[in-house]
């Protein structure tokens, strides 16, 4: 079955936008050449129907998953030794049921190498999501006001690489995105190697679930977004977009770009300008470079507080 065209007819055929070369990385078995944080070590997926259940391990994993995620914090396992009491206090807080951790344990569950410091927790990954409906509405106060214009939303088109997608999280938590769209087919979905790509951020910038990208995209246009879809030969350089009103940056699949009819709903198609010695960007890495062009626009408050973000769920 011969996929559906992408990116628009009036495009050379030999130039999609922003791919990775004739094959992702993803697809040649190998991973970024970029090491990600430790914030969020992640280990041992196990498949479930409606995410992954996978281990997070280390305390300050555990704390920022608890902090702002705790309802995707399935079961807490806690080493005898360990004299963490405010993390102990924030797990009985949550009331999430909490086991010994005996050392043979542990190796079995992220292996015997690893550094967990003696805090081991079993994360639904399925949890992190939250409904589009849900988002809108927060977004709107049950439709009660319009979103302002510092408000920043990214659409994840069909990417299928894991790091980029936990790549592009990262990068929107950095720049003050308001929450990541991600579709549920076509799409790579929230697994252990996202959240660990993301480097925490995957806890701390709502992940919303929505079936039909356009659909979700006619609905941010009625409240008043631009669209903007990131394409190689975009007619719009993006330092010159004053993003003047709240922005939906539609992020398109490393190989073949934004879907055709996706691509005629953006109001704006935008280009990074680049050397002429690179044919082209990595999905997350352009992504990168125009949240960040859009939060040079949108500068956060003074004093690191940040945009008001939607509650977790």
């Amino acid at each position: 079955m011969r996929r559906r065209e992408r990116h628009g007819s009036h495009h050379h055929p030999k130039k999609r936008p922003y791919r990775e070369g004739r094959r992702s990385a993803h697809a040649r078995g190998r991973r970024p050449s970029g090491r990600s944080s430790a914030n969020a070590p992640v280990a041992a997926p196990r498949s479930n129907g409606n995410g992954e259940k996978v281990y997070i391990y280390g305390k300050h994993a555990l704390r920022e998953a608890l902090a702002y995620a705790p309802q995707a914090v399935r079961r807490v396992f806690l080493s005898p030794d360990m004299d963490d009491a405010e993390l102990r206090a924030l797990v009985k807080r949550h009331g999430i049921e909490a086991g010994a951790l005996r050392s043979g344990d542990a190796g079995q569950m992220v292996g015997r190498e690893t550094a967990h410091q003696g805090a081991i927790a079993i994360l639904h990954t399925g949890s992190l999501m939250m409904p589009f409906d849900r988002f809108l509405e927060s977004l709107t106060d049950g439709g009660r006001r319009a979103p302002g214009a510092d408000t920043l939303v990214v659409l994840l088109d069909e990417l299928t690489d894991p790091h980029n997608v936990g790549a592009v999280i990262r990068s929107a938590a950095a720049f003050g995105a308001a929450g990541v769209l991600i579709p549920s087919h076509n799409q790579a979905p929230i697994t252990g190697t996202v959240v660990k790509t993301s480097a925490g951020m995957a806890f701390r910038v709502p992940l919303i679930a929505i079936g039909n990208v356009n659909q979700a995209v006619d609905a941010l246009k009625s409240e008043g977004f631009a669209v903007y879809g990131l394409v190689m030969d975009g007619p719009t350089n993006i330092a010159e977009e004053p993003f003047r009103n709240p922005s939906l940056v539609i992020v398109g699949n490393e190989g073949e770009g934004i879907r055709e009819k996706t691509l005629a709903r953006c109001n704006v198609r935008l280009r990074i300008p680049m050397d002429p010695r690179a044919e082209s960007l990595n999905a997350s890495v352009s992504a990168a470079v125009v949240l960040y062009q859009w939060s040079v626009k949108h500068p956060p408050a003074e004093g690191g507080a940040g945009r008001e973000q939607p509650a977790p769920q």
